[in-house]
């Protein structure tokens, strides 16, 4: 795929703008060969220092809120990073169109992720579309693809990318753009405590990094079909 006319933006915009003990998991990584690398998550070794961190911050792990606090934890870990977002390579043939340009978007994904600066989550609200280029994924694909990428230590405009290079994989196509909005309790709940803020990402390819006009268009189309939602 030819990526010299590919283009990740990020803008920053203010107000209104089950596992056993003792087991070790191993969990794909999304990339360009999904399920070739393993994360192993040492379940007993999680729980052991999420309980030596609580002592080191001065609580009582002895007490009934936080005895098997550790063990929560350890499995919430494990439930989020080894999240299975089902299949996404299912696609279909696509005949062109002589009635003008066409093309699919998909908007309202909304999706936890989790950052990777200071372990707190992010909320990401995505849309995604793309010119067909011969074949077409399933719709529920794209939401699925969001998610996949969404359940592991992230940054949001790596995210935005990573989606929107995982699309152009599968379609075949070079035309491919993916909008993200995003809510980060890193920014909400420590430091500059603003609740109001929002990041926007944005990475289009091919002809929507060069045709600005058409990368609107489309965007425009996906988020006119699903009001903007920023709750939870």
């Amino acid at each position: 795929m030819n990526r010299s006319a590919d283009r990740l933006s990020l803008r920053g915009a203010g107000s209104r703008a089950g596992v056993a003990a003792g087991s070790q998991v191993a969990i794909p990584t999304p990339g360009s060969e999904i399920g070739s690398a393993k994360v192993v998550i040492d379940f007993t070794e999680v729980e052991r220092l999420y309980r030596q961190l609580l002592t080191a911050l001065g609580q009582d792990i002895q007490s009934e809120s936080l005895q098997d606090t550790p063990a929560r934890v350890a499995r919430s870990w494990q439930e989020f990073l080894a999240y299975d977002p089902g299949p996404i390579e299912a696609s279909f043939e696509y005949e062109e169109s002589y009635f003008g340009q066409q093309y699919i978007a998909v908007a309202g994904i909304r999706a936890w992720s989790m950052c990777q600066h200071h372990l707190l989550p992010f909320h990401v609200d995505a849309a995604v579309g793309y010119v067909p280029a011969g074949r077409v994924l399933g719709l529920s694909k794209l939401s699925r693809i969001v998610h996949m990428y969404a359940h592991r230590l992230q940054l949001q405009e790596q995210l935005t990318a990573q989606v929107a290079a995982e699309v152009a994989r599968l379609t075949g196509s070079n035309d491919v753009g993916v909008w993200v909005v995003g809510e980060h309790l890193c920014m909400e709940m420590r430091g500059v405590r603003d609740q109001d803020a929002r990041t926007l990402t944005e990475c289009l390819h091919g002809q929507l990094a060069t045709d600005q006009q058409l990368a609107q268009r489309i965007h425009a189309a996906a988020r006119s079909t699903v009001p903007f939602h920023s709750g939870h």
